[in-house]
């Protein structure tokens, strides 16, 4: 664990495309937890400025940062349904460089999106999904509040073995 001094938490920009790239491909290959290994993240600096620049004007989207003395270390992207049906419901992805684990920024992060889902006035549910075996991470949603909903079966295929994912939400009221 990195010893920090101060994590600063904001929305993501797009000339952090770039850096953005660099810190997904790192931790793509720091944790079998995530959708994504090393090298698998695939989009360009043009598409991620694009994705941030998208995510930027929709009222159900949230994309942030944590960066600790001007190096992003953590990200959070949450989307939200693309019809008035399911607009006010979305799932969120969150991931922290290993250096850094143990210091709360992923909590911060979560503790962001839902502080910003509460003032949003759209987003009524955050929904995420979590493999079984992450022990730290489920012990990190329950914390926050996220509640069991289901289990996905062989939900993640890695190295030619399956795993299950558990579905969470937090109801937002």
């Amino acid at each position: 664990m990195k010893e920090i001094s101060e994590v600063v938490i904001r929305r993501a920009v797009k000339s952090d495309a770039k850096t953005l790239i660099d810190y997904l491909e790192i931790i793509g290959g720091e944790s079998d937890f995530l959708t994504f290994g090393p090298r698998q993240f695939g989009r360009s600096v043009e598409q991620e400025e694009e994705f941030i620049q998208s995510v930027s004007t929709r009222e159900n989207a949230c994309f942030i940062v944590a960066e600790v003395d001007g190096k992003i270390v953590g990200n959070l992207n949450f989307s939200g349904g693309p019809r008035q049906r399911n607009a006010h419901v979305g799932e969120f992805g969150v991931s922290v460089l290993r250096e850094y684990w143990g210091n709360g920024i992923g909590e911060k992060l979560i503790q962001n999106l839902v502080e910003w889902a509460k003032n949003s006035e759209i987003i009524r549910k955050i929904n995420l999904r979590v493999r079984s075996d992450n022990t730290r991470g489920i012990y990190l949603y329950k914390k926050l509040g996220f509640i069991e909903e289901g289990i996905v079966k062989r939900d993640f295929l890695i190295n030619g073995k399956f795993y299950d994912s558990i579905i969470m939400g937090l109801l937002i009221d």
